[in-house]
């Protein structure tokens, strides 16, 4: 079933690694909330009125959106589009805006899943990347979301950080596994161009990024997440009892999503589009009930390269026949033959029509998947 990603495009301060489109100045936040709510009914048929079965609040940092906020939005999505009773719906959050007082806000709402983006338990780790939190804000706050009724959190962490050693990897995670949470999301730290972090290596005020502790702290991950109970259903997540992102999933196995907001993307199967990067440039399109945004129309080589990229990182992996019957034959002989050299070098599980990554595959997924792909 498909979802709406809804994209607020602010923060408090810009962390060093980011490069999400955001503005730090909340000047324009009251407007950017009226646009929104019209957006939503400028985008009303674009995903045909089938019910949506999830709502996403990303950023940009959502829980700087104040509680009026948040139900005029909902108001108007329950008016425009038809949302399953059990929708999962996200909210993206920081630490420092997680006050007792904020929680409870948020749980009188229809949001039923807190994502909260700790990145860290270490104070340094914290200040090298610039996040407006500390150590002992991340965990109060998760503790008193779980305290207030919050069944369904998630957090963020992040490794391969040049503060962060292999003990205190292992620190973060077991802090982790102590508190009330029933997914992980672990990312290897990232050098985007065009960031603080990408300057800062530049200029040699910070060290780049270890591949080799990369590595390390990724096995690390592995082996001690499932030793507490939490699978590995996609590379970068971890989630116990089955309580996968639905939200997230719904990506990876090619649903329709509707997205919302400046830089936002959207997808119907056949295409692809995304909103302008311009929170200024938005407001007043929309003010003239204008959607301005780019689009690019996909061919079926690009479709079929983007369901073998992501179907890999995932615990259900690439279906043969599902590749034979929306894409041809051509395109699944093409894959089984490619995929054979990973298939006889273990990185790749074979189980009939089935294709899923080894453990020591995971190690070079990108890689793998770059040479399954369709190139014209």
């Amino acid at each position: 079933m498909p979802g709406i990603y809804i994209h607020i495009p602010f923060c408090k301060q810009a962390c060093h690694y980011c490069n999400f489109h955001f503005s730090t100045s909340l000047q324009y936040k009251n407007d950017f909330v009226s646009c929104l709510i019209k957006e939503i009914e400028l985008q009303k048929n674009y995903l045909n009125g089938e019910k949506i079965d999830t709502i996403y609040f990303g950023g940009g940092t959502p829980s700087l959106l104040s509680y009026d906020d948040l139900m005029m939005i909902f108001e108007k999505l329950h008016q425009h589009f038809s949302i399953n009773a059990d929708a999962e719906i996200t909210l993206e959050s920081n630490p420092d805006d997680l006050s007792k007082q904020k929680i409870k806000e948020l749980k009188r709402t229809p949001i039923n899943r807190l994502s909260i983006g700790v990145q860290s338990f270490f104070d340094d780790d914290l200040q090298l990347m610039n996040r407006a939190h500390h150590a002992d804000e991340a965990q109060r706050s998760v503790l008193n979301a779980a305290d207030a009724g919050f069944e369904n959190i998630t957090i963020d962490l992040m490794y391969a950080l040049p503060t962060l050693t292999d003990d205190k990897w292992k620190q973060n995670l077991q802090t982790a596994f102590s508190l009330p949470v029933q997914h992980l999301s672990c990312y290897n730290l990232t050098v985007e161009e065009q960031t603080a972090l990408a300057k800062f290596i530049r200029q040699g005020k910070i060290p780049a990024v270890d591949e080799d502790r990369a590595v390390a702290q990724f096995k690390i991950l592995i082996k001690a997440a499932s030793e507490k109970g939490f699978e590995q259903y996609e590379i970068s997540n971890f989630a116990k009892n089955e309580m996968y992102s639905r939200h997230n999933s719904s990506y990876w196995k090619g649903e329709s999503y509707l997205g919302l907001g400046p830089s936002a993307h959207s997808y119907n199967g056949t295409s692809r589009q995304w909103n302008i990067s311009n929170n200024q440039i938005y407001i007043s399109s929309i003010n003239k009930k204008e959607l301005n945004f780019e689009i690019e129309n996909l061919k079926p080589f690009t479709l079929y390269n983007e369901y073998v990229m992501t179907s890999l990182r995932t615990k259900w992996g690439v279906q043969l026949n599902q590749i034979e019957s929306k894409f041809g034959k051509t395109f699944a002989d093409y894959f089984k033959t490619n995929i054979a050299h990973f298939v006889n070098g273990g990185k790749v599980i074979q189980q009939q029509n089935n294709y899923r990554l080894s453990d020591e595959g995971k190690l070079m997924t990108d890689h793998i998947a770059s040479e399954m792909f369709w190139v014209e």
